[in-house]
């Protein structure tokens, strides 16, 4: 790790502020960390409660969201390393609800690994309304984390209507699109097939306490109750709302986001790491070979940045950086480690759609000796074809709640609408654009059937599926 200058980290810190202004984002949590498990940089900003004024420590619980599905393979990997799965074998041979009737070829358990199995975007299956619709509810007596009925009921649901597809991005393993239900079914193997009664076990027993990691956990009503775990600020309607739900939109299996966890607590975790599967208290949790295969390039997310197995990778100059980001109701997150460099990196936040990454970069490019500020991509620009404007240009629907729109204006050019925003979008290669943002780039990748024909847009890590008859779907070929 390069040595972190005082000049650096001052640049560090007014950025953090910045994105606080910009967002609304009541408490950040920031920590460096080395390969040996020293401290390099800690840093708490704002408050893990802001109307009391409750200051953010080492120890204060944040949710972790989609940074789960590192931990959720981790858990896979150890129990290939075991002898009890292969990441080759079909998801149907563990979860027998999930028939694979939709499509010709079958979904691995890698393909879910890496957003690969084919699946369009759906609506969550959340704990609050699957509970409800079961007559049950959560107490600190049972926790639904361990109700065998409860995982039973999640996972039917999840399989069935994955099942009941009848369109897809393309062959599982042909290309990525962001799927929680994956990692729910992922979950489910390792509650099933495992030493453990639940995945909340598994994880407790194999990886949590191995790591120290003592105040982590997936529970909902346990961290609800924490003194010191953060208030959750989430924007409604345009209005603040705050609480400490934790079971908020939270899904039905609990491996695409159910961890919450601390500072410190990741810190140990992003050791790990770059210590290829021992913690810094010298347990070895899993073999060097298995951290390897998570952080293989698999899957494009967009141009320079590749999907493994629950982990992202990209350059920041010759040092390959890995790291995962969460965002859920009251949560961003992201953790990072760069084995080259010796360095982890942690950011929490208890608000949503802070862009937590945006500060993780900024940290780490001071890990590799960088300048904190990172040169935006200078893209070439190219105009669109006529046959790609005729195209390109209609509604995109996901089964997320999300639409966006493609419209060419006077000039030519094509405007992409989202959340009532209209913004230009630059193409920078055949089929693909680009929309600026103020922290990052948001790209565009359009599909084509075999029959050159788009049908569906990769629009940030989701695919969506283009709005068209039954009829023009019908001669639509992958």
């Amino acid at each position: 790790m390069k040595k972190l200058t005082a000049d650096g980290l001052k640049q560090l810190e007014e950025l953090t502020e910045k994105i606080m202004e910009d967002s609304g984002a009541r408490g950040i949590a920031i920590g460096i960390v080395n390969a040996k498990g020293e401290i390099q940089y800690e840093k708490y900003f704002g408050w893990r409660d802001a109307e009391k004024k409750l200051p953010i420590n080492r120890d204060t619980v944040f949710g972790m969201a989609s940074v789960t599905k590192s931990i959720t393979s981790l858990a896979i990997m150890q129990m290939q390393m075991e002898g009890i799965l292969s990441v080759e074998d079909p998801v149907r041979d563990y979860i027998p609800e999930f028939s694979n009737k939709g499509q010709k070829e079958l979904v691995r358990i890698w393909h879910l690994l890496c957003h690969s199995g084919g699946f369009f975007p759906l609506p969550r299956i959340v704990v609050d309304k699957t509970a409800q619709e079961m007559g049950i509810e959560d107490s600190l007596d049972q926790e639904l984390i361990y109700r065998d009925d409860f995982a039973d009921e999640g996972v039917r649901r999840v399989a069935n209507r994955l099942d009941n597809q009848t369109r897809f991005t393309g062959r599982p393993g042909q290309r990525l699109s962001y799927c929680n239900d994956g990692f729910g079914l992922l979950s489910d193997i390792v509650r099933r097939h495992s030493d453990c009664r639940s995945f909340a076990e598994y994880l407790d027993k194999h990886i949590l306490k191995p790591l120290d990691m003592t105040r982590s956990n997936i529970s909902f009503i346990g961290n609800s109750l924490d003194e010191n775990a953060s208030v959750l600020y989430t924007k409604e309607n345009g209005k603040w709302r705050a609480d400490k739900d934790f079971q908020n939109n939270a899904f039905v299996l609990h491996g695409g986001g159910g961890l919450k966890s601390t500072l410190g607590d990741m810190m140990k975790y992003a050791v790990m790491y770059l210590n290829q599967g021992m913690g810094q208290n010298g347990t070895r949790i899993i073999d060097k070979y298995s951290i390897e295969e998570m952080c293989k390039p698999r899957q494009v997310m967009k141009p320079g940045v590749y999907y493994g197995y629950g982990l992202e990778s990209s350059q920041m100059g010759d040092i390959t950086v890995i790291e995962h980001g969460g965002s859920l109701p009251g949560v961003s997150s992201n953790f990072a480690f760069a084995p080259q460099a010796e360095a982890g990196v942690v950011v929490l936040c208890n608000t949503m759609d802070v862009p937590a990454y945006a500060i993780s970069e900024a940290a780490m490019r001071l890990c590799c000796g960088l300048p904190v500020e990172n040169k935006r991509p200078d893209h070439q620009k190219r105009c669109w074809t006529g046959e790609e404007k005729e195209q390109i240009t209609g509604t995109y629907v996901s089964g997320e709640g999300d639409t966006f729109t493609i419209r060419e204006d006077k000039d030519g050019e094509l405007l992409l609408t989202l959340n009532g925003t209209e913004t230009k979008v630059m193409s920078i290669a055949p089929w693909q654009g680009c929309v600026c943002k103020k922290y990052t780039d948001v790209y565009l990748t359009v599909f084509r059937d075999e029959n050159q024909k788009v049908f569906c847009a990769q629009c940030g890590s989701r695919i969506f599926p283009k709005t068209m008859s039954e009829e023009e779907w019908d001669k639509v070929r992958l």
